[in-house]
């Protein structure tokens, strides 16, 4: 199902003007969430980043909170998902609104929240008992300086030519670098190395946005005294990784098999995960049934 402006109808059927900005420019704001057991994961931390979204590209947000939640839950309850026990995936968009086709957004321009809910995906059996292959593209990671990662906006032309490129060379996803030669995050995931026995991520300085599965990682580690470390990690340092991972809203935390370099080099990690991915990943899951436990109120079924 799809709302647009209040207008909720089946994804085929709904539509948004040529002339909005959206879809002209990439200039909109979004975010996506997933449900377990019918609770929205990390529901307001993701309006928080929507709302920092916002401000950094100096879009006002002509709905509240409140507002949109009402339109999240309406267009969830136009489903089966209640019915048939499905969690969903939601994401909801801002984009600045219709109007002429001019780079500069007027001031009166009127903003347009889309929303879309569709059943969750499931990714491959074989993407956790084996695990992603993972490639570096040669395009790289827009500068923190021309666009800042934290911006989770509609213009995904960089990250579509990574996933171009490693695709080509026979990956899933790209892992991808800055000017710098810094590891920055794959293409919709934020990633982690096991170098020396220790579980390391890029830092923010780098380039990635700040995913909030990546805290939720971070936050059940330290709940078990294991120590994670965000910090540069040059492309020159992961030959002596030992295990890799990738985590998302709906990847969760998922394994790494290999990783194809720059030079055709490739580097091999456990099948399913090493020991200490292997770890992380019973952590997580543990970290989530508490949080759906303490949030059940929020359910939307």
């Amino acid at each position: 199902m799809a709302n647009v402006d209040g207008v909720i109808s089946r994804t085929a059927d709904a539509h948004v003007p040529v002339m909005d900005r959206g879809f002209l420019y990439g200039d909109s704001i979004y975010e996506v969430f997933r449900t377990y057991d019918g609770v929205p994961l990390f529901y307001d931390e993701h309006w928080t980043r929507f709302e920092n979204s916002a401000r950094l590209i100096h879009m006002p947000l002509e709905s509240t909170k409140e507002q949109m939640t009402q339109e999240i839950r309406q267009t969830v309850a136009l489903t089966n998902a209640a019915t048939l026990g499905r969690d969903v995936y939601v994401r909801y968009i801002m984009t600045r609104g219709e109007g002429p086709a001019d780079l500069f957004p007027s001031p009166a321009l009127r903003t347009r929240y889309v929303i879309i809910v569709k059943e969750l995906h499931d990714w491959p059996a074989a993407s956790y008992s084996q695990g992603v292959r993972l490639a570096i593209p040669e395009v790289l990671r827009n500068s923190i300086d021309a666009l800042n990662p934290n911006i989770k906006g509609g213009n995904y032309l960089n990250n579509i030519l990574g996933v171009i490129q490693a695709r080509a060379v026979g990956a899933d996803d790209c892992i991808m670098l800055n000017d710098a030669g810094l590891v920055t995050e794959s293409s919709n995931s934020n990633v982690f190395f096991v170098i020396d026995d220790k579980i390391v991520t890029p830092a923010k300085s780098v380039g990635n946005l700040q995913g909030l599965t990546k805290a939720a990682v971070h936050d059940a580690c330290r709940k078990r005294d294991v120590v994670t470390e965000e910090r540069d990690i040059a492309v020159g340092e992961i030959g002596a990784a030992t295990e890799c991972f990738i985590t998302s809203a709906t990847r969760e935390v998922m394994p790494v098999i290999s990783l194809r370099l720059l030079d055709g080099r490739q580097l091999e990690f456990p099948a399913g995960g090493g020991p200490q991915t292997r770890r992380v990943i019973a952590y997580y899951k543990e970290h989530l049934q508490a949080y759906v436990s303490d949030h059940a109120e929020l359910s939307m079924f």
